[in-house]
């Protein structure tokens, strides 16, 4: 990621199971017309396609090791066989932060109105599964035929890799990508305090703003433990995706352009910082303009400019990403490194993005979902042995 498409989201990226939004309401603080729904939103199912898609063209098309005189995908810099598509597909790590904003708002969609142990039973089935097969998947491939990328971790590592909490424990990821998913599990952690409580209009502002002061303050605080959970390199993409959501549900109002005003302002020096550090082969005016874009084709969403957009085949596409995200680094430019002095590097590129959908969709059909059912069958029965959990609605 599966469950319902219109809350589908990143690695990235798990999504609701609700297939409906419901009616934003043009008054604040006003609840939703009963049973009203507005139509699945597949709008955000090819979002997430399209992330996926971008960090996949540049993790093969737009990047080279800059230490490195070659680049060890092809054989020399990417730029030299890619002169046009590169100067694109070189911004295609944004896709990265899009995930992210798309997290906050399908997770918010999902989780209203229901309770923590819900919330808890949704995301291990839809974040474990396609995991458990990409780590052991890829440990097998990097190992049988290393070539862009060793074998980074031993067997005992590559078993702790299964738990997803590799990086708070300081071992390496079996795969470079998994990275986005320890802001993820962060995320979810402190969310799950606001869905304990039930979800409102006033507590997810509550915690946008508490959680953006946390993520400000933390890089001059001093606080290991603040650094972590208020993880200020992504907590301000997941919150543009609440506040987008609010307006979604609710409505525009000032308050929420504010937050979202004041994540855009916070993103675009975590955009240059992530240039300056890692993505040294674009610019932060590019990378910002890419960036804008999307907050404001999200805002159209948000407002239901694109409920009309009702293609299906979508859901099945966007149920791809996820398996998609895990598997296609690693194995894809081996794959790439192997075959690239024996077909033309178009092709070559196009066959491996198609070859990586059609095995997430087979670990889509015969590993996520079965394995999703039978985790959420054995999760429901162990907590119903807790006793009932506590009533409570959503309210504004």
């Amino acid at each position: 990621m599966t469950q319902s498409a219109t809350a589908q989201e990143p690695a990235p990226l798990p999504e609701p199971e609700s297939a409906a939004a419901p009616v934003p309401v043009p008054v604040q603080g006003a609840a939703p017309a009963p049973g009203a729904a507005r139509p699945r939103l597949y709008v955000i199912d090819a979002l997430r396609l399209c992330a996926a898609l971008l960090v996949a063209l540049h993790h093969y098309v737009g990047t080279w090791r800059v230490n490195q005189p070659h680049n060890l995908i092809w054989g020399r810099p990417s730029s030299d066989i890619f002169p046009n598509v590169f100067r694109v597909t070189s911004y295609g790590w944004i896709g990265v932060e899009i995930f992210f904003v798309i997290s906050g708002f399908v997770i918010c969609m999902s989780c209203w109105g229901r309770g923590p142990r819900d919330f808890f039973v949704s995301r291990v089935i839809r974040l474990y599964p396609a995991y458990w097969f990409g780590v052991l998947f890829t440990g097998a491939v990097l190992t049988l035929w290393p070539a862009v990328f060793k074998p980074p971790v031993s067997g005992r590592d590559m078993l702790f890799n299964l738990s997803m909490l590799q990086q708070g424990s300081h071992i390496a990821d079996v795969d470079g990508v998994y990275w986005t998913l320890w802001s993820e599990l962060r995320f979810y952690l402190v969310f799950l305090l606001v869905v304990a409580g039930g979800l409102t209009y006033r507590k997810v502002v509550v915690f946008c703003c508490a959680w953006g002061v946390a993520a400000a303050l933390a890089p001059v605080a001093g606080l290991p433990a603040l650094t972590l959970l208020a993880d200020p390199d992504a907590a301000w993409y997941f919150i543009a995706g609440l506040a987008l959501y609010l307006m979604h549900r609710f409505g525009q109002d000032m308050l929420l352009w504010g937050i979202l005003g004041m994540s855009w302002l916070m993103a675009q020096s975590e955009l240059a910082k992530r240039i300056d550090t890692v993505e040294h082969v674009s610019s932060w005016r590019g990378a910002l303009l890419l960036y804008t874009v999307f907050l404001l084709f999200m805002v159209g969403v948000a407002v239901g400019l694109t409920d009309r957009l009702q293609w299906k085949w979508l859901a099945t596409a966007g149920s791809l990403t996820y398996p998609f995200y895990l598997l296609h680094y690693a194995v894809g430019t081996d794959i790439i490194h192997y075959f690239r002095d024996a077909a033309d590097p178009r092709l070559l590129v196009a066959a491996v993005i198609a070859l990586m959908l059609a095995l997430s969709y087979l670990v889509h059909r015969f590993v996520e979902r079965p394995l999703s059912r039978l985790l959420k069958r054995g999760l429901t029965r162990s907590f119903a042995r807790l006793g009932p959990a506590p009533s409570r609605r959503a309210a504004p």
